[in-house]
């Protein structure tokens, strides 16, 4: 049941997104994308991780990758699906960026805890 509650998490956050975000650009610029930020981004991260809609056990999966499903399909249902054909060297782009950010996080991550390991020994 996890599962699906985190797929309807994250499908209502991108058809927000995706439906709303754009409006609030268009009648107040800059400050209404902000706007759009806190209250869209806000709220869906109020109902999927504070009160536990989103499944986080495990790989960590935010409402992100749900937003970006949304908007990928967004664009096939509208213009077909070779606008997804179409996107996909993008796409890999996208998820090859994501996984060497992960690593290089990961890396980062491993180097502070020998660091702190290390400090800790010295002031002991």
């Amino acid at each position: 049941m996890k599962h699906v509650s985190t797929m309807i998490g994250t499908a209502i956050a991108g058809m927000f997104v995706m439906s709303v975000w754009g409006a609030f650009v268009e009648q107040g610029g800059i400050i209404g994308g902000w706007f759009a930020g806190l209250i869209i981004i806000g709220t869906m991260w109020l109902m999927n991780h504070y009160l536990g809609l989103i499944n986080n056990d495990g790989a960590f999966v935010d409402m992100a990758c749900g937003i970006g499903m949304a908007g990928f399909m967004r664009g096939v249902f509208e213009n077909g699906i070779q606008v997804g054909i179409d996107s996909l060297p993008t796409l890999g782009l996208v998820i090859l960026g994501g996984a060497l950010g992960g690593f290089a996080a990961f890396k980062v991550e491993k180097y502070w805890a020998e660091r702190d390991k290390e400090v800790a020994k010295e002031a002991a």
